[in-house]
């Protein structure tokens, strides 16, 4: 392969033997547990249903309310679920992207609500699976209840008015929120594999065309047109790849099985094996997912040793825990030339690596539910490394979906992920999404490597 590019870099691996060390025991437990949350997230749905009646002024319109919204969040989310499952089609992105956007300016305040609580469900329902690894499966339907609630809310703000131009203002508005810290309701997302851009300026043009079209009711509201082809995203940032040959190591861990003490020594021979192989295929860089040694790898120095010695050979870039004067990090390895380095995260996950509230309630959260573990330590800027010439910016999974990590546009970033804890889901589609929508906004190339699903090179 030659320099300046990047091979089909996914050399996977499968611990298909060792998944069979899951006790039957625990897999029918496992499977009683979804069945649980299944039933009460049916029932949760059902009183929110019921509390809808209770509410409505006209009983007999509920059930074309709650229609309407449904086909209101299908639209808004269709795009997630046709990637997901290798369907996407820019023109049908585009018109379901159009119709979401012109329903949520047109229709009354309480499939407004009703409609963002769907939504809410059809793009976060995974977030709560992780629950499961922390003992306290119960969580599961709540947090998956709790996410309709809180994007019910972050819509409902355009229930305050039935004025499409307000709304729109309203919306615009609104793609600057991150309700606790969480930015991955990106608005301008359904747009990402459409013909429209994802640009602040082109989503502006967008509600302001369907805001006119809406409103006027001459025959020249159809001019609301010449705003929408503005609004097309007619040229792409012209992208060279790095002048180094890159391998993406993909890895199959599940979650339940990742951390334990009688997986460390597989996990470190695979990791050592890809690095042998990357070595012998002649590649200058290497890259491992997050956490790939499921440890806090600087307490190891014998296998800080074995890795040195093989950057000798080979750039190293791998995902692990770092421990310093009593605080916790999740951090990128960097080894090359015998050396290390490492990039402390900047962005943590809110309720994931900290609990983005006061004091007294963020220590009795990870006393409950997080078995009494602190907070993860953040770094205070983003880390650039240096591989053979050439710069890249560190990401840690959540990070490369956020705008401060793009600061400066960086021309390359190296993004690791540990996608296990969301599976089964769309959460990998929906990151590699959000990853495409950054990548576009700011030029950048992405290399994602990751554990579950996900690795990727995005552009």
């Amino acid at each position: 392969m030659k320099r300046g590019s990047v091979s089909a870099i996914h050399s996977a691996l499968s611990l298909a033997p060792i998944n069979e060390t899951i006790d039957a025991r625990d897999m029918a437990t496992s499977k009683i547990k979804k069945l649980v949350i299944l039933y009460i997230l049916r029932r949760c749905i059902t009183c929110f249903v019921i509390l809808s009646v209770m509410t409505s002024k006209k009983k007999y319109s509920l059930i074309y309310d709650v229609s309407l919204a449904l086909f209101i969040a299908v639209n808004f989310s269709a795009f997630i679920y046709f990637e997901h499952y290798g369907l996407t089609c820019k023109i049908i992105n585009s018109v379901t992207a159009l119709v979401a956007y012109a329903l949520l300016l047109h229709v009354r305040a309480r499939v407004i609500l009703i409609s963002g609580f769907i939504i809410g469900l059809f793009w976060f329902h995974w977030i709560g699976y992780s629950f499961e690894y922390y003992h306290v499966s119960y969580m599961i339907p709540i947090v998956i209840i709790g996410f309709g609630f809180v994007y019910a809310l972050f819509f409902g703000v355009l229930a305050l008015t039935q004025k499409a131009w307000i709304r729109a203002i309203l919306l615009f508005g609104l793609s600057f929120v991150e309700p606790f810290d969480y930015n991955w309701m990106v608005l301008e997302l359904p747009f990402v594999e459409s013909y429209f851009g994802v640009a602040k300026w082109q989503f502006a043009l967008i509600l302001v065309a369907l805001a006119f079209f809406l409103t006027c009711k001459q025959k020249w509201r159809y001019g609301a047109i010449i705003l929408l082809l503005a609004a097309i995203n007619f040229s792409t940032a012209q992208k060279a790849m790095p002048d180094l040959k890159i391998k993406l190591v993909s890895m199959d861990i599940p979650q339940e099985l990742k951390w334990k003490p009688f997986m460390q020594n597989k996990i470190n021979s695979f990791n050592f094996k890809a690095i042998d192989t990357a070595i012998k295929e002649g590649y200058d860089l290497v890259i491992l997912p997050e956490s790939a040694f499921a440890l806090f790898l600087n307490m190891h120095p014998d296998l800080v040793k074995i890795l040195k010695e093989k950057s000798m050979h080979i750039s190293i870039i791998t995902g692990a825990l770092y421990y310093e004067k009593h605080n916790n990090y999740n951090v990128t390895y960097l080894f090359q030339d015998g050396k290390k380095s490492i990039a402390k995260k900047m962005t943590l996950v809110p309720f994931g690596e900290y609990i983005p509230l006061p004091k007294l309630i963020r220590e009795y959260v990870n006393k409950t539910f997080f078995d009494g573990a602190s907070d993860y330590i953040s770094a205070d800027a983003p880390t650039d490394f240096i591989i053979k010439g050439v710069k890249f910016r560190n990401a840690i999974c959540y990070e490369a979906t956020c705008e401060e990590l793009y600061r400066g546009e960086p021309k390359y970033m190296i993004a690791i992920s540990n996608n296990a804890w969301f599976m089964p889901s769309i959460e990998p589609t929906l990151q590699n999404l959000l990853m495409r929508y950054f990548a576009q906004r700011h030029a950048t190339i992405i290399f994602h490597a990751a554990n579950a699903a996900g690795t990727a090179i995005v552009e």
